[in-house]
């Protein structure tokens, strides 16, 4: 499946490509020569944006939705190893020089986000301005989420990694509820769906989240934090410093 150009988003809240705290961050010179060229997309749930070992033509940088990026096996089976929100983009293989990645960019939360030519965004990167340099720590800042959640996936319970999940999604939104599935998000963190539906009526019981039909709503953030393994701080603290 494949982003849809969105035509007209002027009265979605989602339309400001500023709400992308890495376009927000540019200066003028740069936010001149670079807003004219995003074109704003809409993005639904399973939409894929990035294949595996296929070149990109595009980045995209999520406003109000939230991407997946996840690791297949051959026989289809994947797991999670990042998400993408509005503190980031998708698609850093284009700029880091590899064109490619074994990695699967997954739309998890539907909603907005706005697209650069990959071209285009390589010039702007190879003139080693400010660009250059907060999308190299933005990738520094990913690499250490992709190894925490190596980490997380290897030592923590499943109680503690749906935390860390939560949070970590509910950073990346302008709300306090996601629309998600259990069977989706048992396939993000590769384990057994029955599992996530214990898990989730842990949380729900203590009162932390409110689970129907699809629809997370997080009552107590305090309360899932203090349920979280030390991984959604360190992956939280390295984005606020080198992103925030």
């Amino acid at each position: 499946m494949k982003a849809t150009l969105a035509t007209d988003t002027s009265n979605g809240s989602s339309s400001n490509p500023s709400l992308n705290h890495l376009l927000a961050g540019l200066p003028q010179a740069e936010h001149a020569r670079v807003y004219p060229h995003l074109e704003p997309v809409r993005i639904a749930l399973g939409d894929v944006l990035q294949e595996s070992d296929r070149p990109m033509r595009y980045v995209y940088f999520p406003t109000d939705c939230i991407v997946s990026l996840l690791n297949v096996m051959e026989d289809g089976s994947a797991a999670e190893i990042a998400i993408v929100g509005n503190e980031g983009v998708v698609g850093v293989s284009l700029f880091m020089g590899g064109e490619t990645s074994p990695t699967r960019a997954v739309v998890q939360s539907a909603g907005t986000a706005y697209r650069l030519k990959g071209e285009f965004l390589k010039d702007e990167f190879f003139r080693t301005g400010f660009m250059q340099r907060s999308l190299l720590r933005y990738t520094q800042a990913l690499l250490t989420q992709m190894a925490q959640t190596a980490v997380c996936n290897r030592h923590h319970t499943l109680d503690q990694q749906l935390c860390r999940w939560l949070l970590l999604s509910l950073d990346r939104l302008l709300t306090d509820e996601l629309v998600m599935t259990q069977e989706l998000i048992a396939n993000m963190l590769g384990v057994r769906r029955e599992g996530v539906t214990e898990a989730a009526g842990k949380l729900q019981k203590a009162g932390l989240i409110s689970y129907h039909r699809g629809h997370i709503h997080i009552l107590d953030r305090k309360g899932l934090e203090s349920r979280s393994c030390e991984c959604y701080q360190v992956v939280k603290r390295e984005y606020d410093r080198l992103v925030g």
